[in-house]
């Protein structure tokens, strides 16, 4: 919804059309109502339209039962998402509907820009142009290099992730039209002003009062010690991408350095999450009040964390964005990363990029590291943990600064429109 409602507040009509997924949270759909039937495929499909966060969403619903399945992803995807990509686009055919861009994103919806080249553009939607977003090219490389091939213009949500991957078999052919543009975060939803998930209210200028009771809170919940020490949050899926043999490290690491370290966050495989599991009660057995590990999703605790923590740390081995680091940001706490995609984009190290932050118009706003191993991950803590303890008033004016950046869609909107107005030109 961010860029959508980034779009729509620079003056332009934006739609999302949507499968109506069984497993769908309806309460956050203003005026959710059926709206028509149409039928491709032999399917009776069933159009409902609603709006999220003010944005005009439809949803379909194909009556096979495509979409009952209890969940997103897993279940013979490539026929299911090939049937909603048609039946999108036969849903604008049969409206009257004619789009000037037709944005689309990731593998599963990759099949629009293949099917509207070769059956929609001289049929009844000749206006529409397609714009093709990878945010992670982990998935479905296949159908993300059909894709390529037939849009008019592609891109990838940073430009450092954008150069990682150029050499890629999917993308290198289409370079000339691939372009990074950053995500932006929601600032309504993060924000530390008006977020009801912490105890004090914040801006810049209480930022220090504010983070210091929400730290309280932190520490109260999840039964850490109420000490004034260093802590250091992880928010995160538990996968390889996420770097967790570096997060492992770095738990040590500030523990040693007399840090408390709040982890939340689940592992999709059985393995990694069991692995947690026992490091999580080795943890708390050895170091009583100083660790914990919620091994779950919990976004209301995220919250929490981003506003109670010091510092956020994020080592992943490749990161597309990344919207941790900006989030963290938003609440003033500072980012400890490793340097890729995004991440390298959006965090400049206080000692090392001082220039590359004047080139951005920029501040220095973290610490970051290269490299895979514990040495790495090593140098940046350790500065910013001592940071802490030495230079307590220089760290508080840096949680001040942070805060003030923008890192919304204000500039990646812009960004947006330029690209679609040459997708026009083509």
């Amino acid at each position: 919804t961010s860029l959508s409602r980034a779009v729509q507040d620079l003056g332009h009509n934006v739609e999302v059309i949507l499968p109506k997924y069984d497993c769908l949270n309806l309460s956050n759909v203003k005026d959710l109502h059926y709206r028509q039937s149409f039928t491709w495929g032999n399917t009776e499909i069933k159009v409902w339209f609603g709006k999220v966060e003010d944005v005009p969403v439809y949803f379909l619903e194909p009556q096979n039962g495509m979409f009952w399945v209890g969940c997103v992803y897993g279940r013979n995807d490539e026929s299911r998402f090939g049937f909603f990509c048609h039946s999108a686009l036969e849903f604008l055919r049969q409206n009257g509907s004619s789009p000037d861009i037709i944005h689309c994103h990731d593998w599963s919806s990759a099949p629009v820009a293949w099917l509207f080249k070769e059956q929609y553009a001289q049929n009844g939607l000749s206006n529409g142009r397609v714009v093709f977003t990878i945010h992670n090219l982990e998935f479905g490389a296949h159908h993300i290099g059909k894709a390529m091939a037939r849009c008019d213009k592609a891109t990838t949500v940073s430009y450092t992730y954008s150069r990682e991957v150029s050499g890629h078999g999917a993308i290198a052919p289409h370079f000339s039209k691939f372009h990074g543009i950053r995500n932006g975060i929601d600032p309504d939803i993060w924000d530390p002003y008006s977020d009801n998930f912490i105890p004090v209210h914040y801006t810049s200028e209480n930022v220090v009062e504010g983070k210091s009771a929400a730290k309280k809170a932190l520490q109260q919940r999840l039964g850490l010690q109420q000490t004034d020490t260093p802590v250091v949050g992880i928010i995160s899926r538990l996968t390889v991408q996420k770097g967790i043999h570096l997060i492992k490290h770095a738990i040590y690491r500030t523990l040693e350095r007399n840090g408390q370290v709040v982890l939340l966050g689940s592992a999709p495989d059985h393995r990694i999450q069991g692995d947690f599991t026992n490091l999580a009660s080795k943890l708390h057995g050895e170091y009583h009040g100083r660790v914990k590990l919620c091994l779950t999703y919990d976004e209301p605790l995220s919250h929490l964390i981003y506003a109670g923590a010091d510092f956020i740390l994020v080592p992943s081995m490749f990161e597309p964005c990344g919207l941790t680091q900006l989030t963290a940001m938003r609440y003033g706490s500072i980012p400890i990363v490793r340097k890729t995609g995004g991440l390298y984009d959006t965090v400049f190290d206080v000692d090392d990029d001082k220039d590359r932050a004047r080139e951005q118009g920029l501040e220095p706003n973290g610490f970051s590291f290269e490299g895979a191993d514990s040495n790495g991950v090593d140098y940046a803590l350790d500065r910013a943990i001592t940071t802490w303890y030495d230079a307590r008033d220089w760290f508080h004016s840096l949680c001040k600064r942070v805060m003030e950046q923008d890192w919304t869609w204000n500039r990646p909107a812009l960004d947006y429109m330029e690209l679609y107005h040459s997708a026009r030109k083509n």
